[in-house]
């Protein structure tokens, strides 16, 4: 089989550009769609190799076709020659094999392709040499810069004075008093109250209660709730109305009298309060382990995000626009590993948007926004390993292929067997291990800082070495930012 390969000349495929413009999200705006750059691959099959596709051709015909005399499937080929001839076999060979030879050029001409190819049959359909074209749309190399200047917020691993206290505030109300005050209710008060919630004068089932305690600021029931009782003293009798927070032009009519107007106020910390409340024999170590404990679980975060911020600071660099193949084949991989996991929940995604309130617009569009972010970090971690010669050994492959033999539940050898010889052979697997490790140096390079734009010292975000008893909270940090990771994870595998 010989393969040829040739640039495509812009100008012969404008005609097929200006025909896909196509409607975006159904929402009747017209886009110009944005394509990667192509090639045409011209492969020559030679009648040796094509012969063996015909033979496999008759096998299969063998086994539909009723030959008086044989047994089905045991028909030899000259005569099933006799009875249908060989144009039949020759259509079937080249249905079924033409993809394979395609493949195989794609393969044997290192072809990065990102969407199916336009085929086109130039000569053999009827005898001959076969020959076929295949214009493939590919992925574009970008020149990245400004990488070496990123700077990238996380969340400050080290708890201020002011959160640690915050943290101890949340044991010391544990045991705090209602106190009632002689002043207007503020956010975070108790108040006393007689609520009633009506629509259209009928009785709203649990919005009806006499001396109910309710958080002044938690939201517990609408917003215009609780901006009314913000100011509000005993005694004073609201009327209002607030839109009903599911229904829509529903308006629920609110009666509320304030009986009390209470005050939390928190128990003295001392040693004697944190011997009795908590595990511990003194403030001070009940503050140490506080800070101890904050610093873990932030450490934890400040990593994750440190990685996915890096991610997303990356692909704000790029200024290219991304083909729309890379762009919706990133959309249909996110939407069905999405519809693995509700599936795994027993709902669909039909449900769960109804559930969390999405609308299919807004939910296409978030969609094709993250795409977008995974193809551009695609293409600039692609970048930055030609910039900066990340190499990969076979040591490197190696430790993936028992990576993924260990997630597929086979051997390396077998696992290695089946990549070489019935798939894309080891360069994708070598080009992903080169954008990971263009990631972690990316991460070591940036310059970090918090919120507020001060620097962040790399040696706060070493992790510690976990105790028995610090694995709960290593776990629950790790899981804080699930989906970030789990969105970076299918940025690096692009």
């Amino acid at each position: 089989m010989k393969t040829t390969l040739t640039p495509v000349d812009p100008a012969e495929l404008d005609a097929l550009d200006n025909s896909a413009e196509e409607t975006a999200d159904g929402a009747g705006e017209q886009r110009e769609r944005t394509f990667g750059p192509r090639v045409k691959l011209t492969v020559e099959v030679d009648q040796e190799t094509f012969e063996k596709a015909i033979e496999e051709a008759f096998r299969k015909i063998a086994k539909e076709v009723r030959v008086p005399g044989f047994r089905k499937g045991k028909a030899p080929r000259p005569v099933l020659e006799s009875h249908i001839g060989t144009g039949y076999a020759r259509a079937q060979a080249l249905e079924d094999a033409i993809p394979g030879y395609y493949a195989d050029a794609v393969r044997a001409e290192a072809v990065d392709v990102i969407a199916a190819p336009d085929l086109s049959l130039t000569s053999g359909e009827d005898d001959g040499l076969v020959c076929f074209e295949a214009v493939v749309e590919t992925r574009p190399t970008i020149s990245l810069t400004g990488y070496a200047d990123l700077e990238v917020e996380i969340p400050n691993p080290t708890p201020s004075d002011e959160e640690v206290q915050e943290q101890i505030d949340v044991q010391l109300r544990q045991t705090a008093e209602l106190v009632d005050v002689e002043r207007p209710a503020t956010a975070g008060d108790q108040v006393s109250i007689d609520i009633a919630g009506t629509v259209d004068g009928e009785a709203l089932p649990g919005l009806t209660a006499d001396d109910y305690l309710y958080s002044v600021g938690s939201g517990g029931i609408v917003e215009e709730v609780d901006s009314q009782l913000e100011g509000a003293s005993a005694g004073d009798e609201l009327s209002f109305s607030a839109d009903h927070p599911v229904q829509e032009d529903v308006s629920i009519d609110f009666e509320i009298t304030i009986n009390a107007v209470k005050e939390e106020v928190l128990p003295e910390l001392d040693d004697e309060w944190v011997e009795e409340n908590t595990e511990h024999d003194s403030v001070e170590q009940l503050r140490s382990e506080t800070i101890q404990r904050m610093k873990m679980m932030r450490t934890f975060q400040a990593n994750a995000a440190m990685r996915e911020n890096t991610a997303t600071a990356l692909a704000a660099l790029v200024e290219e626009a991304v083909p729309d193949s890379m762009v919706n084949g990133e959309m249909s991989e996110q939407l069905q590993q999405l519809a693995m996991r509700l599936q795994g929940q027993g709902m669909n995604l039909e449900t769960w948007m109804q559930m969390t309130g999405q609308d299919p617009e807004s939910f296409t569009e978030e969609l094709r926004e993250a795409a977008e972010r995974s193809a551009k970090v695609d293409l600039a971690l692609r970048s930055i390993v030609e910039k900066e010669t990340i190499s990969v050994d076979d040591s490197d492959v190696d430790e993936e292929l028992e990576r993924m033999a260990e997630q597929f539940q086979t051997s390396t050898h077998d696992l290695r067997h089946q990549i070489e010889d019935h798939g894309d052979g080891l360069g994708p697997i070598q080009t992903e291990i080169g954008k990971r490790k263009a990631l972690e140096w990316l991460v070591t390079e940036v310059k970090l800082v918090d919120e507020d734009g001060n620097p962040i010292n790399r040696e706060d975000l070493e992790l510690p070495d976990l105790t028995e008893s610090d694995s709960d909270v290593a776990t629950d940090s790790a899981t804080v930012d699930t989906e970030e990771e789990d969105d970076l994870e299918k940025d690096e595998e692009q």
